[in-house]
């Protein structure tokens, strides 16, 4: 009986060929973006999963409002550690974590660049599921001095000999103590919210015994006890507020903890899940680019909403041709066929074409990973393996079920002597449904076109917005530190080189990696009134190299030795304080050195509000002294900007520095910082082509059938002198008003999700009717050009031949 079955349903796909090359290639679509979607939905979702106490561990994060100015940080003081152990029996461990950047490496007086060095506690390797293939984890890191490090390092440094006890050095000069090789791991798996090349005993940092509950430096974990509520421990943590930071603040600021928090301020930690950090992190100080649940949310939509329309193409194509099967139901209803076998016979059809289209779709996900992987930034992998090919298998089954079984029960239904007189029509109620499934389709394509010309429009705006200084042709010298007391002669030399406008000393920069340093800071006469504010250490050329504008006031001189106790700060800071446009002359105490000092500043200037942060954060107080640290910045004002670089890169070198000269432009930092939205648009953009594409694929297949039923009312209407046009028309206009009732529907929902992904954005666009009127629009005109194409080749056709047989 299988065999009988199977031999129908290949003759059917091959007497319906365009039909079923429809059904086949949507579903193949459908299948292979939900499958490369699950693969990215499964990775993100998977992060730091792979610890075996990833349930237990949770990140200790710094919260803060100091009049207005908000801190969020992920990294905490040093002795929150101790802390947390000593005053809290449900939690069972804690490890720190300091990041020391990427130093320079020498062994046996040959220099290493590139590998990033952090100090942790020696018990890290407990807390962390990160096995050592050399050495024991347990006591790795005991001891002053001591290193693992991965073991691609290991091979690089050492070749083939054995890594444990070589010494590895992080000054040429022997002023600090070489570091001893102690262990050796793997590698860190690819979905781990940090990766590391060598981790230093936390013993040998000396700050990591201070007892500041001011300072911030130490990414810090607790593992609780197994399946304890970690709210009940949160909530416990303002006592340790109380007891260790309110006589550091009363010290260094002269206010008692209700006092600090009387005026509206507050202070205090919680706790993040280690399996949220990656997706629902949400601090300014993260070890490495976070993802975000929102996008997991959309993608995963579009994943179902896209194998859907593939299934109702099925459904619609497969209802729509019921006519042309209805004598064939009947005939073999008559010879004794029960209801149970035209429904197999139906579910093995959709089956059949299931197959076929998982075998396109798996060669699809191989062909479309690379280039996924390109946009998402990710490293996906396919493959042959049995998970895979169970999971694409699984996906196939489900959507033959969901894709066969209504029209499997639909077709069975018809009853033999109605259709054998050839009596035999399609309910309204049928109708109804796929008019709804069509409307349904286009609602998802028309909320995928308004999302795309959204975040195409956004991404617009912040290459288009005025930033308050010109990211144009500056030039960040990136490792200019390296230069030691040669840093300044290097200035004067670019100073002097025609093809340079300006060059500024600092490492503050308003895009890409820079120093960051906050200050609290008052007015003179308010010690009450701290305010946490952001301070920039810059020279008198910065404001100039960077086109920043003066609002009031004057920049730094260098004639002016006064201008040492002289700040110079941005508009925003002028009103947080209240100095409103008489700021010049007042006064700005911060902190000063680490005994709770306070040093007082004149106000000389005031700049024009500038984005020293991503547009997603608004502009907040920020102060400007003169006290320019590493850095170089440098305006450029020729086009050949080769023949700049190479003269550069020639001056760097007689300078005989063992860094090799690095660079990069302002205006690129500033792109990369939206790098995660824009790979999105670029991904929205593909599916919202693919999901039309579908949807199109099936508004043809129905437009087909629907000219192939009404052939003789055509032939007719032709025959009475209804023109081309008329025919085109008459044909068109019932999806076309479906495609409007889709409109209708999609517009609300696309507002409001879009308005909510544009509320992360301090500085953003706004929602204006034509973005919606265009995405209905394009709609429009893809559904009319799909349906037109059909149809006009029906209103062509010759009457003769579709009436003679009348």
């Amino acid at each position: 009986m299988f065999k009988t079955y199977f031999k129908i349903a290949i003759r059917c796909l091959l007497k319906n060929k365009v039909f079923s090359a429809i059904n086949i290639l949507g579903l193949s679509i459908g299948i292979a973006v939900c499958f490369i979607i699950s693969l990215f939905v499964q990775e993100e979702l998977s992060y730091d999963r792979f610890n075996t106490r990833a349930n237990d561990i949770y990140r200790i994060e710094f919260n803060a409002n100091i009049n207005g100015g908000k801190i969020n940080e992920s990294n905490v003081m040093p002795p929150v550690a101790q802390a947390l152990q000593k005053d809290y029996p449900e939690v069972k461990e804690v490890t720190r974590l300091r990041t020391l950047g990427k130093p320079h490496i020498w062994i046996n007086e040959k220099q290493f660049d590139g590998s990033s060095l952090v100090y942790v506690d020696s018990n890290f390797f407990n807390v962390f599921t990160i096995p050592l293939i050399q050495g024991n984890a347990k006591t790795a890191l005991l001891h002053p001095h001591s290193l693992v490090i991965s073991k691609e390092l290991a091979q690089s440094f050492f070749g083939r000999e054995d890594p444990i006890g070589k010494l590895i050095k992080f000054s040429k000069k022997n002023d600090i103590p070489p570091f001893t090789v102690t262990g050796v791991f793997d590698k860190i798996p690819s979905n781990s919210h940090f990766h590391f090349d060598i981790f230093g005993s936390m013993i040998t940092d000396p700050d990591a015994v201070s007892d500041s509950w001011l300072t911030s430096s130490y990414y810090t974990y607790a593992v609780l006890q197994k399946g304890y509520n970690h709210k009940k421990l949160e909530a416990k943590l303002p006592g340790m507020v109380e007891k260790y930071m309110g006589p550091q603040i009363k010290q260094h600021m002269g206010l008692t903890l209700e006092q600090f928090r009387t005026k509206g301020n507050s202070i205090g930690f919680k706790l993040q899940p280690l399996t949220a950090i990656h997706l629902h992190g949400d601090s300014n100080t993260e070890l490495e680019a976070r993802g975000d649940i929102r996008y997991i949310y959309i993608f995963s939509a579009v994943a179902i909403f896209m194998l859907l329309i593939a299934c109702i193409n099925f459904i619609n194509l497969s209802t729509a041709g019921a006519v042309k099967r209805a004598k064939e139901v009947g005939i073999r209803k008559v010879m004794g066929s029960r209801k149970q076998e035209l429904v197999k016979q139906f579910l093995l059809e959709s089956l059949l074409i299931t197959v076929i289209a998982l075998f396109i779709a798996a060669i699809l996900v191989q062909l479309a990973l690379p280039l996924f992987n390109e946009l998402s930034g990710k490293t996906l992998v396919f493959g042959f393996q049995l998970k895979p090919l169970a999971a694409l298998t699984l996906l196939g089954l489900l959507v033959s079920i969901l894709a066969g079984m209504y029209p499997a029960f639909f077709l069975s239904s018809f009853k033999p002597i109605a259709t054998l007189k050839g009596k035999f029509t399609t309910h309204n109620s049928t109708y109804n449904i796929r008019s709804g499934l069509i409307v349904f389709q286009f609602f998802i394509a028309i909320c995928l076109i308004t999302g795309t010309i959204v975040v195409y429009k956004q991404m617009q705006f912040i290459q288009n917005i005025k930033l308050g200084y010109n990211k144009d042709q500056l030039l960040v010298i990136d490792n200019s530190w390296a230069l030691g007391n040669k840093e300044r002669t290097f200035r004067d030399l670019l100073l002097n080189d025609p093809r340079v406008e300006n060059v500024t000393v600092s490492g503050y920069r308003p895009a890409g990696p820079s120093f960051f340093n906050n200050a609290l800071a008052y007015p003179e006469g308010r010690q009450n009134e701290f305010m946490n504010t952001l301070e920039y250490r810059i020279d008198e050329r910065y404001i100039p190299t960077l086109g920043i504008q003066m609002a009031m006031g004057r920049n730094f001189s260098p004639s002016m030795p006064t201008d040492s106790l002289a700040m110079i700060i941005n508009e925003t800071a002028a009103k947080a304080f209240g100095f409103g446009n008489n700021a010049i002359g007042k006064k700005i105490f911060r902190e000063h050195g680490d005994q709770g000092q306070h040093l007082g500043y004149t106000i000389i200037g005031v700049v024009k509000d500038f984005h020293f942060r991503s547009l997603h954060e608004a502009i907040t107080p920020l102060l400007m002294v003169l006290q320019p640290e590493t850095g170089l910045i440098i305006k450029v004002k020729t086009k050949d900007v080769q023949g700049l670089l190479a003269s550069m890169k020639k001056q760097w070198q007689t300078f005989n520095t063992v860094d090799a000269f690095s660079w990069s432009f302002m205006d690129e930092l500033y792109n990369k910082t939206y790098t995660a939205e824009q790979k999105t648009g670029r991904i929205l953009n593909i599916f919202t082509i693919l999901t039309i594409l579908v949807a199109c694929m099936g508004l043809f297949g129905l437009t087909t059938y629907t000219a192939e039923q009404r052939a003789k009312e055509i032939g007719i209407r032709k025959v009475l002198g209804a023109s081309v046009t008329q025919v085109t028309s008459m044909l068109s206009k019932q999806f076309i008003k479906l495609v409007i009732i889709a409109c209708i529907i999609a517009f609300p929902l696309s507002y409001w999700v879009m308005n909510q992904w544009l509320l992360d954005f301090a500085y953003r666009i706004h929602l204006n009717v034509w973005m919606f009127a265009g995405a209905g629009v394009i709609a429009i005109l893809i559904a009319l050009c799909t349906v037109s194409v059909q149809a006009i080749k029906a209103a062509l056709a010759n009457p003769v031949k579709a009436i003679r047989s009348e």
